[in-house]
């Protein structure tokens, strides 16, 4: 079918370059807002009536009599109507319709998929500072930057996965102290316990290995403890290489990989600060006012100007950030993706302001940014807002311990990321229709029972006679899988991997419909394999969608 239209659109193009050759109108096909009007619209006759001076209606009749013509239109559209002040309402032949099935059984999980583009797309999440265990609002995000990536990779990117660890300023020297003291059997509630100090049960897991002198292993390093008390450098080292690991089980166990892990401490040690820095300076876009080091952010749209360097040498935290994505580009990404917290809202314009000045080449609204609220975690009825495991918060591994990583993913990507989510535990678990993760995964593994029954080689499916499939329910289904390839493209093309959950539910619903309203296996063999060769295609269609948000498609429940 995806072939059908694009020879469909190619006729209506044709039709309105001679028609109009001096109008930019694009032949683009809409669904219609009534279901029973048709299954393609288009509203080319009212954008051409002002600029034609003529009666829109009386253009789009001119329109469907000269589509009508061509020979495409006559094998796959039944009938062209004519709404209201111009619409052009398209019914597509049974036939024409009943050609997804082919496509999908053919291309199986490449349906939907485009080629290679040759452009690189760099997506940055996470990006949590190692001073504890991820929490839900991490997990939020590690959700929202897998399923993008995969999303931008069936549009033909190149995708690279970076996680960035703020592993230098103050939340560090807090996490380090915090070790010591407990180390020294200083806990919680004593007199000597700071106010600002990290109170989980964590910190004191990372004291007792430091002084039992464990040996930690991270995906980037390994270190053993020293055991010395006294020596802070050795403990803040071990506390850091300690919390990536359990980040790196936390980030196994919601089944997320990254390409890269890059380092906050390098873009010091390795001059790229500093050299960001200078650049600024060379480029006239700093001033000295007040004993600090200022950025001209206002000449780039910044509410004011940012302060760079303090009075007391140290950095503000968006320079090194620039610093950051100066790398980025000088890597090769000319497209980059950055998933952060809506607290972060305040950081673009100065970091964008910081990279303009910069003066490397980085285009304006470098790079693109998409925010998320946090989470809310119900919980029998009440909110839950503390964690033993963190001492303050929900962690994505408690999360995932009391649901499963498919309910998590599909729950947290059910919103969009600036809407605020309410996690509801006990719908999580919930094995009915309510729960939209088991509503969607129950049609897979149904259709997997009726093939199951059925006992044949579905890989032979591909190539039956589709001709029984002609009931409004088979329709309906139908034009659910054809929809797939475009709102892959739209949700890749809006960072909004939300609209493949709604999709999927939908294309479940469809399905059970679908199975309500007919029988599958039949006694008449062409009618049941017809059948069965589009409840397959609905399989494979719900396998991938899944799949795109990291969520497995049983085919037992």
């Amino acid at each position: 079918m995806l072939k059908i239209k694009q020879e469909l659109l190619d006729g209506l193009a044709g039709v309105l370059a001679d028609l109009a050759p001096d109008q930019p109108v694009r032949a683009v096909f809409e669904s219609p807002k009534v279901a029973a009007h048709g299954d393609f619209a288009s509203t080319a006759a009212m954008q051409l009536a002002k600029p034609l001076k003529r009666n829109p209606r009386q253009l789009a009749e001119q329109l469907r009599d000269q589509l009508l013509e061509l020979p495409v239109y006559r094998q796959w559209v039944s009938d062209i109507d004519i709404a209201g002040p111009g619409f052009i309402n398209i019914r597509l032949k049974p036939a024409a319709k009943q050609q997804v099935v082919r496509e999908v059984l053919t291309e199986a999980q490449a349906f939907g998929v485009l080629p290679p583009n040759g452009q690189r797309l760099m997506v940055e999440f996470v990006s949590a500072n190692p001073t504890g265990p991820l929490h839900v609002g991490h997990g939020r995000q590690a959700a929202l930057g897998d399923a993008i990536c995969n999303l931008a990779a069936t549009q033909g990117w190149d995708v690279y996965r970076e996680f960035y660890y703020n592993d230098a300023g103050v939340q560090i020297a807090t996490l380090a102290n915090s070790t010591q003291l407990r180390a020294r059997g200083i806990k919680p509630g004593d007199a000597e316990w700071p106010e600002a100090a990290y109170n989980g049960d964590y910190i004191a897991d990372i004291a007792a290995d430091f002084l039992a002198r464990k040996t930690v292993h991270a995906d980037d390093r390994e270190v053993t403890a020293s055991g010395d008390v006294s020596d802070l450098d050795a403990i803040r080292e071990f506390a850091v290489a300690y919390l990536r690991h359990e980040q790196d089980l936390d980030l196994q166990a919601f089944a997320v990989r990254f390409d890269n892990f890059y380092l906050e401490s390098s873009l010091y040690s390795d001059g790229k600060v500093a050299q960001t820095v200078q650049r600024l300076q060379d480029a006239g876009k700093t001033y000295e006012k007040d004993g600090a080091l200022w950025l001209r952010s206002t000449d780039y749209g910044d509410d004011k100007d940012r302060v760079m360097r303090k009075g007391d040498g140290s950095y503000t935290y968006f320079v090194p950030d620039v610093a950051y994505h100066i790398s980025k580009w000088e890597r090769g990404f000319t497209r980059v993706v950055n998933i952060q917290g809506t607290d972060h809202h305040g950081t673009i314009a100065r970091v964008r302001a910081g990279l303009q000045a910069a003066g490397v080449g980085i285009p304006p609204g470098y790079p693109d940014y998409v925010l998320h609220t946090m989470v809310r975690v119900m919980r029998g009825g009440v909110e839950v807002k503390i964690s033993k495991r963190s001492g303050s918060y929900v962690t994505l591994r408690d999360l995932i311990e009391w649901t499963s990583k498919d309910a998590v993913r599909f729950f947290l990507l059910s919103r969009k990321p600036d809407t605020e989510y309410v996690f509801d535990v006990d719908l999580a678990l919930a094995q009915n229709n309510d729960n939209p993760v088991y509503y969607v995964q129950y049609a897979h593994a149904r259709i997997c029972s009726v093939l199951a029954a059925w006992g044949g080689d579905v890989d032979t499916l591909g190539a039956v006679d589709l001709g029984a499939l002609e009931s409004d329910a088979a329709m309906g289904l139908m034009l659910t899988l054809a929809r797939y390839p475009d709102m892959l493209a739209a949700a890749a093309r809006d960072f909004a991997p939300h609209d493949v959950t709604f999709y999927l539910r939908e294309l479940a619903a469809a399905y059970h419909s679908y199975y309500d309203a007919e029988r599958i296996l039949v006694d008449e063999a062409p009618v049941r394999l017809a059948r069965l060769a589009l409840v397959a295609a609905t399989a494979q269609v719900l396998r991938n969608g899944l799949a795109l948000l990291g969520v497995d498609a049983p085919r037992k429940m």
